[in-house]
């Protein structure tokens, strides 16, 4: 008899849910709920860089994509389901009274961003991230050498800091501060005591400096010498890590009947989007696994053994069992991706968008549809005639930090540039060197890999811009000079949680054997034009340059 598996993959934007035959791979049934306060920007500033998600948002989806998903798939399968997996956006954590709830469920929080999950690409903790970099130089040990070297303000403790300093009445409620990956299976779980809540080893070992060789988190003197606010705050947080090969338990009775899943459904370790990706994408041993959505994180995995006690400087870490169980993985990655096109996308739309309604020529209903069809095919007229430009060593060069840099070595005070504008600019060529910019990051990402002794031996594209772009991807492996295969999977994310959910519900020993059994392949692969490699060597050289200055007039 089939066995059936659910993976639950949290974006920013949005919760998705796919139904999966764990003996096949198949996928039966598939659920997108986008969060109804976070569409509308509630809580947020982005002038700030403040963003935040309310956990409403997070619960209402749960519910409403696993239900959708089991009304598709009929009650023969739902009696098979045997276990849910989730994975979401990191850093993201909230602060929790002492039975695990969000401050923001809490009347006296409700409205109070400080009391909801500090979204990954929050940056109001920059100054914070600043001083634990600073302060981390004042110790023999260095505790950020499993992060590469340099916290982020992206990440677990520069966040909570940030938030206690800001809002006395949340750090007088605050019980624990807890990762969106964490909670979510704590929820299925019914969980109630937060001391008693399995925090994944990807979150802890990757954002919140938790590590085998110090026994668990650095020493109290870290922080409390870092500021008052955070001594003997590790004593609210955990003293063990699991693998998402594992259990947190069991779906609680509440939520059983709540979804209408049988009582016995295994509730497996969350862990963070693109390290679930990387597997549902079929991660090899050193073959980087690019999950390219509104960001990007590059995932790299290897043998205990070849790493030994080396350390990769300027990534976002690397951890033993994070991705796959047994092996490092490694972690980098860039803060925008997606994100420059949208932003790009949204500065062209604001003609249509602002004046059309207005317009004296049209009626509004017709304006409307104008708009969204001007809209929908904007992305994909510039990439074809982007495509069909003549670039010159001296066109339009760009930047691409525009929400600071995760990787290699994070600085989000850092933005982004665009240079060698002139009247002959369009906006298709404006689009080509926003590519590029994007392009080059990604090849600093594998730049510093290579030059820190771990081999990039080719490219594995998984995400939205992967699959929908294939001038994107074509430019990707002229500057890379190396080969990307583009994943089958629309939803990798969502893939990998239902094969950590089938390991954790014992269909199978290991993930591998999951990867194995419910990988989709590969559809498309694209191979470097010969032709262009030293072109955009040349172009990538004076990226370099360019960037060099961007970030020495910063310092300044």
């Amino acid at each position: 008899m089939s066995q059936y598996v659910i993976g639950v993959d949290y974006g920013t934007d949005s919760v998705r849910s796919i139904l999966v035959n764990a003996t096949s791979g198949e996928e039966i049934a598939a659920s997108v709920f986008y969060y109804p306060r976070w569409t509308q920007q509630l809580y947020c500033n982005a002038t700030d860089n403040q963003f935040r998600q309310h956990p409403l948002d997070y619960v209402e989806g749960l519910e409403q994509t696993i239900k959708a998903c089991l009304e598709k798939a009929g009650p023969a399968i739902t009696a098979n389901v045997k276990g849910i997996s989730v994975d979401t956006t990191g850093s993201t954590p909230v602060a929790v009274d002492a039975t695990g709830t969000p401050l923001a469920l809490l009347p006296e929080f409700k409205e109070n961003p400080n009391a909801m999950f500090v979204l990954w690409k929050d940056h109001t903790s920059v100054q914070e991230a600043a001083e634990i970099n600073t302060h981390a130089t004042k110790f023999p040990v260095n505790y950020l050498q499993y992060v590469g070297g340099i916290y982020s303000s992206e990440w677990f403790w520069a966040k909570l800091l940030h938030v206690l300093r800001e809002d006395e009445a949340v750090r007088n409620k605050i019980a624990s501060w807890v990762e969106h990956c964490d909670w979510i299976p704590f929820v299925l779980t019914g969980g109630n005591d937060v001391t008693k809540m399995k925090r994944g080893v990807c979150s802890a070992g990757h954002k919140a400096l938790w590590a085998e060789a110090f026994n668990g988190f650095p020493p109290n003197e870290f922080f409390a010498t870092l500021d008052p606010l955070l001594d003997g705050f590790t004593n609210k947080l955990f003293t063990e890590t699991y693998t998402s090969a594992q259990q947190a338990g069991t779906i609680s009775p509440e939520w059983a009947q709540r979804l209408g899943l049988p009582n016995d459904v295994v509730i497996g370790v969350g862990a963070f989007d693109a390290h679930m990706g990387a597997v549902g994408g079929q991660i090899e041993p050193y073959h980087l696994s690019k999950v390219m959505g509104t960001s990007t994180c590059d995932m790299l995995v290897a043998p205990v053994a070849d790493i030994n006690d080396r350390c990769v400087n300027g990534i976002c870490g690397q951890v033993d069992g994070s991705i796959i169980p047994g092996m490092i993985g490694l972690e980098a990655g860039q803060s925008a991706f997606g994100d420059i096109y949208a932003w790009f996308k949204s500065v062209l739309d604001w003609p249509a968008k602002n004046l059309l309604q207005n317009s004296a020529v049209i009626d509004a209903a017709t304006a409307e549809k104008l708009q969204q069809e001007m809209s929908d095919k904007l992305i994909a007229e510039l990439s074809k005639q982007a495509a069909a430009l003549t670039i010159s060593e001296d066109a339009e060069l760009a930047v691409d930090w525009m929400n600071g840099r995760r990787t290699p070595d994070a600085n989000q005070l850092l933005e982004g540039a665009i240079t060698n504008i002139n009247l002959g600019s369009s906006a298709p060529r404006i689009f080509h060197a926003l590519v590029e910019a994007t392009c080059f990051g990604a090849k600093s990402i594998v730049d510093r890999f290579i030059d820190e002794g771990i081999p990039v031996k080719g490219l594995i594209g998984l995400g939205g811009v992967a699959k929908k772009s294939p001038f994107i991807m074509q430019m990707m492996a002229d500057v890379m000079n190396m080969p990307i295969r583009i994943h089958k999977s629309e939803q990798t994310c969502a893939l990998g949680a239902a094969m950590f959910a089938a390991t954790a519900a014992g269909i199978y020993n290991k993930v591998e054997e999951a990867m194995e059994v419910m990988g989709q392949g590969f559809d498309a692969e694209y191979q470097p034009n010969p032709a262009k490699v030293a072109f955009y060597q040349t172009r990538y050289n004076k990226y370099k340059q360019l960037g060099a200055f961007i970030e020495e007039q910063t310092k300044a």
